[in-house]
């Protein structure tokens, strides 16, 4: 069964560019990580401070660990104050 992921990222006000470089130095390592179906990135077209992850992973044990990664500790100490807003929903695709 895969674990689909929806994980939205608001950018606090001033701080979208930051926030959009630090998102994109995620990708390729989360790529590589073990269990990492997809890992895309997307960028709303009218708000340049909102950001959206689509994710695809092989089981919660392996999310549970990307979400322990060194990169996302670093992730998250460089965008202290960044980061606005966060909701992270786990689907499972019924059809």
């Amino acid at each position: 069964m895969t674990l689909s992921i929806i994980a939205q990222i608001t950018a606090t006000q001033g701080k979208e560019t930051l926030l959009r470089a630090e998102l994109e130095k995620l990708v390729a390592p989360t790529r590589l990580e073990e269990g990492c179906l997809q890992y895309d990135l997307h960028v709303d077209n009218d708000n340049p401070g909102f950001f959206v992850f689509y994710e695809n992973w092989t089981s919660e044990a392996l999310l549970q660990a990307h979400l322990a990664a060194p990169h996302l500790d670093a992730f998250r100490a460089a965008t202290e104050g960044a980061v606005a807003g966060f909701v992270l929903n786990k689907m499972t695709k019924i059809a």
